[in-house]
């Protein structure tokens, strides 16, 4: 079974940076395409981007295109999330999680999720 744990979370002021990580441990080999969700207080679960594993191919949700990176070290197994100029609208909490099938903007296409990592962009 792989597991997931996300990690970089925190409070910031808007403009500023963070750098969110996701160590994936155990049975990796199985996964090809990482994501990355948050969700907000009272909203729904929704996509930030994701990124393959073998080609390094991501995609971004609109909202955080030009100011998310999504990247990998596949050697240490490990998925970023570079967050620049924050906007106190990009508050929630952040979860990566391993694709299994399907549309990969959908949270239902993920079997595997970490405990998620808070960050709060205050004004």
């Amino acid at each position: 079974q792989m597991q997931l744990l996300e990690s970089g979370g925190g409070l910031v002021q808007a403009g500023d940076s963070l750098r969110l990580s996701c160590a994936a441990s155990g049975r990796t080999s199985s996964n090809s395409i990482m994501g990355w969700f948050r969700q907000a207080p009272g909203k729904e679960r929704e996509f930030v981007g994701f990124i393959s594993w073998s080609t390094g191919n991501t995609r971004s949700a609109d909202s955080v295109k030009g100011r998310f990176t999504i990247s990998r070290d596949n050697a240490k197994n490990v998925v970023y999330l570079q967050m620049n100029s924050l906007k106190p609208e990009d508050t929630a909490v952040y979860y990566c999680a391993a694709h299994y099938s399907g549309s990969i903007y959908f949270t239902s296409s993920y079997r595997i999720w970490g405990q998620g990592t808070q960050v709060t962009v205050s004004s």
